[in-house]
């Protein structure tokens, strides 16, 4: 692959990362604005509240930038950093079409685990070094967040790498068939409910939880720094969304997949990230202790159980 090359794919990737977690915040407005009655977000701009995003990122761009005077100053301006930059990392490797990625590792699988799972370490970052009890107790939720809902994810994509005989994510797609939709559905709702709670969304929103933590974590955080924190949400919601629609929906295989098959990953992706929105909507937030309860007494041994079920699938040769 020549220099030019590889450059103009980082470029796409970097490109992608910044406009598809913005499309992401935007549907995630006008899902929430329609489902909850919510008429703010429909007005700004004109048709359908077309500005609304615009807006957004204009009061973050103003607002100045504080930093509070015990907090550690380091620590505390690199952690929306690691927060956002491990997800642009994560989708580098993601592939949207046969042969399309910005870098094609034989061992994707894993760098996408291993990237997401450090994205979660800025919100800890964060809640250490801001000097705030309430951003202590978020970044210390976040921890234990962390590693609870980690294990169901690893379990659910041993599974779908198990099943398809690689660890290289475009191997898993064109593996993909049909019955998989089946055979790997009990893995599939552990990893998407696991990978909505890793993002900290609602209703696992505990180590931010603003009626008991202000904003836990980002408390102390203004400005640009505060909307970064946020694009790692949505950037998060864009990778396992992606990641979801490559392994357990197939990716690029559909009609006239040849050409148009960019465009099924990117759909199917849109549907993943619709239906994260919905929870959102839909459920209230849940207690710490049932938090945990959900991951170690169900999650976990639900993908423990896909991983005994596809191993003896294929074994027999299913």
């Amino acid at each position: 692959m020549s220099a030019l090359e590889v450059t103009l794919r980082a470029l796409s990737a970097l490109a992608a990362f910044l406009v598809l977690p913005l499309v992401v915040g935007q549907a995630e407005h006008k899902v929430m604005a329609h489902m909850q009655g919510r008429l703010g977000p429909m007005y700004a701009g004109g048709f359908h509240g077309w500005a609304q995003l615009v807006a957004d990122g204009v009061k973050f761009a103003q607002k100045e930038d504080i930093v509070p005077r015990a907090a550690d100053r380091g620590v505390f301006r690199l952690a929306p950093a690691v927060a956002l930059v491990p997800y642009l990392v994560a989708l580098a490797v993601l592939p949207v079409h046969p042969g399309v990625a910005a870098v094609d590792v034989p061992g994707s699988v894993l760098v996408v685990l291993a990237a997401t799972a450090v994205g979660a370490l800025g919100t800890l970052m964060a809640g250490w070094s801001s000097a705030n009890k309430y951003s202590l107790i978020g970044g210390l939720r976040a921890a234990a967040q962390l590693v609870s809902y980690e294990l169901p994810i690893v379990l659910a994509v041993a599974s779908v790498a198990i099943a398809g005989g690689s660890l290289s994510l475009m191997a898993l797609a064109d593996a993909w068939t049909p019955w998989w939709l089946l055979w790997q559905l009990p893995g599939a709702v552990v990893f998407l409910v696991a990978g909505v709670a890793e993002l900290q969304r609602p209703p696992f929103d505990m180590p931010i939880a603003d009626a008991e933590l202000v904003m836990g974590a980002w408390t102390e955080y203004t400005g640009l720094r505060f909307a970064f924190f946020l694009l790692a949400e949505y950037a998060g919601i864009v990778v396992v969304s992606v990641l979801f629609a490559v392994l357990w929906l197939g990716g690029w295989q559909g009609p006239f997949d040849d050409t148009l098959g960019w465009l099924w990953t990117l759909l199917k992706a849109f549907g993943v990230a619709i239906v994260v929105v919905w929870v959102r909507v839909s459920w209230p937030r849940l207690r710490e202790d049932q938090l945990q309860r959900l991951a170690w007494l169900w999650l976990v041994p639900l993908g423990l159980l896909q991983l005994l079920l596809t191993g003896v699938g294929v074994v027999s040769g299913w």
